[in-house]
């Protein structure tokens, strides 16, 4: 039913841990699956030096918050939330019409913090989006 990295990425997520004194954090909840992300950004630089995760959910929801941290370590914001969960969705080697839903809170949690951040340093999105 998964793939070998989801199974790896379940069984060792990367990057699970609470972060204190993060400098953004996203929350999203499913309340259609259960599934709850926490996403914690450490920005330096508009580089996101340092990414955790917690995820309360099924095996697809840790592999798919692991895998998003690892995309998202050392991108500059920018290149973070071009993120996608096709993105995720292809760095696991696929996952099941059933649970890409996953992939999607992972980025949305990842998104969140960055927006968190962006709103303590009272920044705007949008400039990430002009040329």
């Amino acid at each position: 039913m998964y793939s070998e990295k989801v199974m790896e990425h379940y069984m060792m997520p990367r990057n699970a841990w609470h972060m204190p004194e993060a400098d953004g954090v996203g929350c999203v909840y499913s309340g259609e699956c259960g599934d709850k992300f926490t996403m914690f950004i450490r920005v330096c630089g508009d580089i996101i030096r340092d990414v955790s995760f917690l995820a309360s959910g099924c095996g697809a929801a840790i592999a798919a918050g692991s895998l998003t941290t690892m995309l998202a370590r050392g991108k500059t914001i920018k290149e973070a939330l071009k993120i996608t969960e096709e993105d995720v969705i292809r760095a696991l080697g696929g996952l099941p019409a059933a649970k890409q839903h996953c992939s999607d809170l992972s980025v949305s949690a990842l998104q969140t913090a960055i927006m968190d951040y962006l709103a303590k340093q009272q920044r705007e999105i949008k400039e990430f989006f002009e040329n």
